[in-house]
């Protein structure tokens, strides 16, 4: 039982990580995905987080076979 935590554009730069599975006993939420995914790394302000492709928040549970995806901040003009 796992879940795909994938990471975008500058994250997966700054980060040098694109994609990671993580064991479900080990998370409960999107924002433990990350804490897992990332070793600790500091989320940055405003990263976006979508699990299966729909947005949601960090304290959203997550379940066995989710993609969990996270998008840094855009801004357009």
């Amino acid at each position: 039982m796992a879940i795909t935590a994938k990471f975008f554009a500058s994250l997966r730069e700054s980060l040098g990580l694109d994609e990671s599975r993580i064991a479900l006993s080990e998370v409960n939420t999107v924002a433990e995905v990350w804490d897992q995914a990332t070793q600790g790394a500091q989320m940055p302000p405003n990263t976006l987080m979508a699990v299966n492709m729909e947005y949601v928040t960090g304290d959203h549970h997550v379940k066995d076979g989710d993609e969990v995806a996270f998008f840094p901040p855009v801004s357009g003009g």
